[in-house]
């Protein structure tokens, strides 16, 4: 029936037609020679002329459809061409005006350029203005804690005599509910509860600013100090050297210094001066809560004792003169111990070994240290005079002018105190 129909179409011969054929037309029909045709297929023009008669709506727009994408390539193709074209001609024009200024931007260029180090060689200077003065300012700002601190205690303060005025006011409650007792019993009450308020806000206001006092003390440094050497642990390879400025050939001394120790046992050593021939030249150590100056031996020595708590800053000042043996020993200002015939007549030799942290017992630097004798804690104000100072520049020094006074043979800040192994500078605190 598909091949009737599909001859029908291509012969022009309406299928109504076709089925009111009689059976000698049909047989007509079929007696054409459809194998030929198959064997000998229609040429292309008859094809292409018999497709186009037959084009539906479908076929018109995939063709329409078609063309416009082609026509799109096309044009696409045409505006990149044109693009590389116009992008050629733009850089060579901007090229060649590069080449017709160039002149005329260098100098503006170089003016620029110049004017921007001269402002980097200005901010490089005031920089390190401000780095000189970093040490005055963490000293302000730890007057800035403190101040803090003062104003915290003053609002406990406030919040304390409030605490009173509400006690009064309880008192006039007080006397309302008592007219009915006899006067004296009733004065005594009322007095008894404003005394018993009053003691407890006075103690409590008493312990708080002795714990911040004690605070202060612990963290800040000796006022006018603002560098300490700090020894974080006890250890036979921590200690400072120190090169004095003049000879260690002494016929009397004044060594002083700021101590704060985080721990003595038997033997902790603050300092020691000694000779490859007597390593015990000068030594002053703590023995727990004493103080111990020794010149030339152990033998020669005094002691001061009870003068010395872990964690706080203490000043020692030790002082000897070969002229009868006198020596003595110094704590916040005050001589706690003198004694005479101490080392009488003897000569401190020039040549040895000054460290701090650590004694000399060794043939060099830094040989044969003892871990158990080391220092762990911070000293500052570290300082020795060839001559024996009066009370009066020893008081100085253990007040506000801690730092300010600088020996002749060792001066805390301008003679050359290395730090070794771990001990380093610390400032402010």
């Amino acid at each position: 029936m598909l091949l009737i129909t599909k001859a029908s179409l291509c012969l022009g011969v309406d299928f109504h037609e076709m089925i009111s054929w009689n059976e000698d037309d049909y047989n007509d029909f079929f007696y054409l020679d459809f194998d030929n045709e198959i064997e000998n297929p229609p040429t292309e023009e008859t094809i292409s002329c018999d497709c186009q008669q037959y084009h539906t709506e479908w076929d018109k727009l995939f063709i329409t459809l078609e063309n416009s994408q082609m026509k799109q390539n096309m044009l696409l193709h045409s505006l990149d061409e044109i693009l590389k074209v116009e992008l050629q001609k733009l850089r060579g024009e901007l090229l060649q005006c590069v080449e017709n200024f160039s002149s005329l931007c260098i100098t503006p260029t170089t003016q620029t350029t110049s004017r921007i180090s001269n402002q980097l060689d200005q901010m490089l200077v005031r920089k390190h203005k401000e780095a000189g003065n970093l040490s005055g300012m963490l000293h302000e700002s730890e007057q800035g804690k403190v101040l803090q601190e003062i104003l915290q205690l003053s609002r406990n303060v406030s919040n304390r005599l409030s605490n009173l005025e509400h006690a009064w006011q309880r008192k006039a409650e007080l006397d309302t509910q008592q007219k009915g007792l006899p006067e004296k019993d009733y004065m005594t009450r009322g007095d008894n509860f404003i005394l018993n308020s009053l003691w407890q806000e006075l103690q409590e206001t008493k312990a708080e600013l002795k714990e911040s006092h004690k605070k202060k003390t612990r963290n800040l440094l000796p006022s006018g100090c603002e560098t300490a050497l700090l020894f974080p642990m006890r250890s036979k390879k921590i200690f400072a050297s120190v090169h004095p400025t003049a000879e260690m050939m002494l016929s009397s001394f004044t060594v002083c210094m700021w101590v704060k120790v985080t721990e003595m046992l038997d033997k902790t050593i603050v300092f020691s001066y000694g000779t490859k021939r007597n390593p015990y030249e000068i030594q002053l150590y703590l023995s727990y809560d004493s103080a111990v100056l020794t010149v030339s031996s152990d033998l020669n020595k005094i002691v001061a004792q009870n003068v010395i708590s872990s964690g706080q800053w203490t000043h020692f000042c030790g002082i000897w003169n070969s002229v009868n043996g006198n020596a003595s020993l110094w704590v916040s200002g005050k001589r706690l111990k003198a004694s005479s015939d101490i080392a009488e007549e003897h000569i401190i030799p020039d040549g040895g070994i000054l460290q701090i942290g650590q004694e000399k017992n060794g043939c060099c630097v830094g040989g044969g240290f003892n871990e158990s004798l080391a220092f762990s804690g911070k000293i500052t104000g570290f300082n020795i005079w060839n001559r024996v100072l009066s009370e009066k520049e020893i008081t100085r020094q253990s007040g506000e002018e801690a730092c300010n006074i600088r020996g002749d043979i060792v001066g805390w800040g301008v003679t050359e105190i290395l730090p070794h192994g771990g001990a380093q500078y610390v400032f402010s605190f």
